[in-house]
This record gives structure tokens, sequence and C-alpha cells, in this order.
């Protein structure tokens, strides 16, 4: 017997006419008894994933296009409210259910129709997993350079686009995290629980050692700030821009929420990891471009170019080794655990957690990420265009589950396809959800590619979002009977 059919025979089933094609052990809802994500576990999902470092180049671009100190903190305040409220709604979905994002998505768009939304996350978390192993094999590599200088002969050449040193670092954090995912999701949240206070130490003192390097004094703004209106109209996009990066998340908060012990969990780390946590945030990255930008004028890029002028070599290899684990948590969180659940979803009888796992980082290996985050046209038009989908997705789950059901879900007929079942609809889609998507969906890739609608693709989340959860809630079927049942019968223990 294999591992995968050996945990699947110890799936309960109870009197529900589960189908194998759409229950199995890591899609079955969790039970409500034994849930180990408390506050802390929850506020360490932010703490990694919100001091990545392609949030701190997003920060800190701020500073660069004209917004001075206090309008970067009031760009963030805005964007940590929004999420906090997104973010909970979110979270309350995976506590009350315990299935992960695939089967939610069943709710509103049919036992065959999550499978859209499923995919369009997966392929957007597979080719982002690629791009961040690839940014912190860089620093990998630059360390060992820095550390082994003769290393550097290896960082010449390229096969596929990649040096020899490159392909030994990349291929060494790809397997790292291959195998922290190997052992489940309760390893992930011991890894989180590692990395959040590494991180946050790391981050602080790195700030508290560029403000004494300028002598206590950090500039304000660099150069001649925006003011007026183009500043708020800039704090708006900040604002909004912040909260897409984020549309990934909020999308499938429920793969982690789903194994909190409450509500009062999810609440409480994520006041603690959104509001305090982002404008913490906010305060380091405005510390570090406002405190390089006074000593010699520079708006740097990221917090590598502050960590590449760390005079001592311990230091900055323990400073650089931070910032790797960093990277693999956000990778782990943000980026590896949604196309394993998409891809489970898909191939039910042939994956598991693990073997969707490898499948998911031998994807990331093969679209050779380093080559795709060189180009523009890839990272702006096919991943930008990619990411606009998520919000009519968010727009038209939320307002099903929130709107038309308040919250009622009949859980055990998320795994059944008899014809009858309350989320079938019509041969497993709901024509309604999807003819709600469709429209914004395509409204919000207008928005966000098209160069006429430049000044508003900051915005194009938002729309989307907007537009097709009000199309649902005209179109919704209010007649069809709703029920609230909970997944006891069928549930297996969380991690």
């Amino acid at each position: 017997m294999t591992a995968l059919e050996d945990r699947r025979s110890s799936v309960p089933t109870g009197d529900t006419a589960t189908s194998s094609a759409l229950y199995t052990y890591d899609l079955a809802p969790t039970k409500k008894e034994g849930r180990r994500w408390g506050a802390y576990n929850v506020f360490t999902l932010w703490a990694n994933d919100v001091h990545s470092l392609g949030n701190y180049a997003f920060a800190i671009g701020l500073f660069a296009l004209g917004l001075n100190v206090w309008g970067i903190l009031a760009a963030f305040a805005l964007a940590s409210v929004l999420l906090f409220l997104l973010l909970t709604l979110s979270g309350f979905m995976g506590h009350k259910t315990g299935v992960p994002f695939p089967v939610m998505s069943r709710i509103a768009f049919g036992i065959k129709g999550a499978k859209i939304p499923a995919a369009v996350r997966g392929v957007v978390a597979i080719a982002w997993f690629g791009i961040q192993t690839y940014l912190a094999s860089a620093v990998l590599s630059a360390l060992l350079v820095a550390l082994f200088p003769e290393l550097g002969r290896l960082d010449t050449g390229s096969l596929l686009g990649q040096s020899t040193l490159g392909w030994i670092t990349f291929l060494a954090l790809w397997a790292l995290q291959v195998l922290i995912v190997s052992y489940g999701m309760q390893m992930i949240r011991r890894y989180m629980a590692f990395a959040a206070p590494v991180t946050l130490l790391t981050m602080c003192a790195l700030a508290v050692w560029m403000f004494v390097r300028a002598d206590g004094s950090i500039s304000l703004s660099a150069g001649d700030p925006l003011t007026g209106g183009a500043m708020w109209l800039q704090v708006l996009q900040a604002a909004a821009l912040w909260v897409v990066i984020y549309g990934t998340f909020v999308l499938n908060f429920c793969d982690f929420t789903r194994s909190a012990r409450s509500r009062g969990s999810i609440v409480r780390g994520n006041v603690v990891g959104i509001p305090v946590n982002m404008l913490f945030f906010a305060c380091i990255a405005t510390v570090l471009s406002g405190a390089q930008f006074s000593l010699d004028g520079r708006v740097i890029t990221g917090p590598t170019d502050i960590v590449r002028s760390v005079p001592n070599m311990f230091l900055l290899a323990v400073a650089s080794l931070a910032l790797i684990a960093l990277t693999v948590a956000v990778n782990l969180l943000a980026n590896f655990v949604a196309p394993i659940y998409a891809l489970v979803n898909l191939f039910p009888r042939r994956l598991d957690f693990r073997r969707a796992g490898l499948v998911s980082a031998v994807l990331g290996l093969v679209i050779t990420p380093w080559n795709l985050y060189d180009s523009p046209v890839v990272v702006n038009y096919f991943l930008g265009g990619l990411g606009a989908l998520l919000g009519p997705l968010f727009g038209v789950i939320m307002a099903d589950y929130w709107l038309l059901r308040k919250a009622r879900v009949n859980v055990p007929a998320l795994y059944t396809e008899e014809a009858g079942a309350e989320y079938h609809y019509r041969r497993g889609y709901n024509p309604r959800a999807v003819a709600a998507f469709v429209p914004g969906a395509a409204i919000a890739v207008v928005v966000a590619l098209v160069p006429l609608f430049h000044a508003a693709a900051g915005f194009s989340w938002f729309i989307g979002a907007v537009v097709a959860a009000a199309l649902y809630a005209v179109v919704a079927d209010r007649a069809a009977p709703i029920r609230d049942v909970d997944g006891e019968a069928i549930a297996v223990a969380a991690e």
C-alpha cells in the first residue's frame, strides 16, 4: 500500500456519499477539536510575509516616486485597515468550514467550476514561487562570493540563463523548501514561528544601524516631494497596490485559518500582524530609505543594498542569511501552499500534499523563473493580467458567502457529485457565478493592462471585485434552499 493509499484508508466518510474525485485527506474539512493555529501563528504569517524583499522594494519605491515619510505612513495605514477587514472576513470562512481554498470555491462556482479560481491562483503562485526562490538564491550567491572570493569564477557563463553558482544556490534553496513542505502544514507552521522573530529582529537592527550611521537624522523626502491632490492620489494608489499585492493571500487565507482555534485567534493575530506590523514595516522602510538619502543623496532599491554595505563580514553573513530565511518563509506561505491544494483538487486520485508539493516545485523550476523575472512582458502582462483576475474571483466568492448565504454552508455537500446536491448547480458549474465573473474579469484586465487606463491601473483589483460582486448580487439564485451543516462527520485531524 502506498503512502497516499494509506492516508486515504484512514479518512472517515460517515453517512455522507462523498466522491473520490472531490474528497481526499488533504481536501477534507478539519475537525474543530485539535486545531493548533493560535493568534501567534496567525501573526507569524504576516510577520514573515509583510517583511519580504519585494515589499520593501515597493515601499522604498514610494519614496523615490515623491511621497514623503508621512505620505508613505498614510498609505500603509489605509491599506492595513482595508486588508484587516478583507482578511478577517476571508479567515472566518476557513475557520467555520475547515476547508482549503479549492473546496471553498465550490460554494460559489460549483464542484467542477471551482477548478477555475483554483487554477488561476495556482498558476500565479507557481510563477512567483520560482521568482522568489531565484531572488533568494541571488542573495546567497552574493554572500558566498563575499565569503569565498574564489567562487566568483563559478558566477560566470550561462546555462539556460543561469550561471553555475546560480544553479547551485537556486537548487539548494529549492530543495530546502521541498523538504519543509514534505512534512506538511505542521512543519510550515513551525518554520514560520522560527522565522518571524528572526525577521523582525534583523530588520529592526538594520534600521537602527542605518539611523545611527546617519547621525540620528533621516530625510523625510527625496528631493521635491508631492503635495496637495497629487500626493493624495499617490497615497490612494499606493494603498490600493498594497492591497493588490495581498490579493492572492486574501483568496486562500482559509488554507491556514482552517486550522485556527477560534475566530478570536484570527482577529488577534490579524490585529497585531496587519495594522500594527504593517506600520512597523513602513517605519523601517522609511528609516532605511531616508537614512541612506541623508547620507549620500541616493535612493536605494531595497534592504539588500543596505546589507551589502555592512562592513563586518560576520554581520553581513547574519543579515544575508536572515533575508534568505525570510524569503523562504514568504515563498512557503504565499506561493507554495496554494498551488499544492490546487493540484490536489485537480488530480485527487494521484496527488496528496507531499506529491503535489513536488510537482509544484518542479513546475517552478522548469519555467526558468530568472528568465521570467528579466522579462517585463511576462511580469507585467502575463502575471499582471492573471493577478487582475483575482479581484473578480474574490468578489464573487465573498458576495456568495456573506451576502447570499450569510455564512451558511452545507460542508458535506461540497464533496458529493449527486445531481441534486446543493453545489452541483448545472453539471457541476454555477453559470450565474461565471456570468458575474467574466465581465468583472474583462474590465479588471483591461484597466490593469491597457495604457489608456494607466491612471486607474492600481485600482484594477478593486474595480474587478466590486463589479463582479455587484453583478453576482443581482443574478444570484435566491430561490434555492440554503442549509447550514458542519463537516464534522467527514472531517480529519487538523495539522
